[in-house]
């Protein structure tokens, strides 16, 4: 189970910091989300969320001999549940104008985000369980 949900993150990852990279302002604007005044820490979130995902993919593929080591489950957790975390209480306590397409977009992403994480580090800690 704990590597299909390091695939599945790496997936997102790599799909948001992708989006966020290219960072078309047309697309922003359909999804009902504000414009910054400047792409460049939009495209820098990005590279990173985007290098996330593809250290998750090299955790996913990596061979037990493997020197090179990705992302594992617990970075994981801690990514997922810090950044979508933030972005719940920004989007419950910030003073943010959003279009209601913005606000289901962002809640979605958080939704997705926080749940991701929730479920890994559920099936982490299941995982660790000694048997009886």
């Amino acid at each position: 189970m704990g590597s299909i949900l390091i695939a599945v993150d790496s997936v997102v990852n790599v799909l948001l910091g992708l989006l966020l990279l290219i960072f078309p302002p047309s697309v922003v604007e359909w999804l009902g989300l504000p414009l910054p005044s400047s792409a460049f820490y939009v495209r820098i979130l990005g590279a990173v969320i985007l290098g996330i995902g593809v250290a998750l993919a090299i955790e996913f593929r990596r061979e037990p001999s493997a020197s090179l080591v990705g992302l594992g489950t617990g970075g994981a957790v801690a990514i997922n549940l810090c950044g979508g975390g933030a972005l719940v209480a920004y989007l419950a306590f910030g003073d943010l104008s959003l279009s209601t397409e913005g606000k289901i977009v962002l809640w979605t992403l958080a939704a997705v985000v926080v749940g991701l994480g929730l479920v890994e580090l559920v099936a982490n800690l299941s995982s660790r369980r000694p048997s009886s």
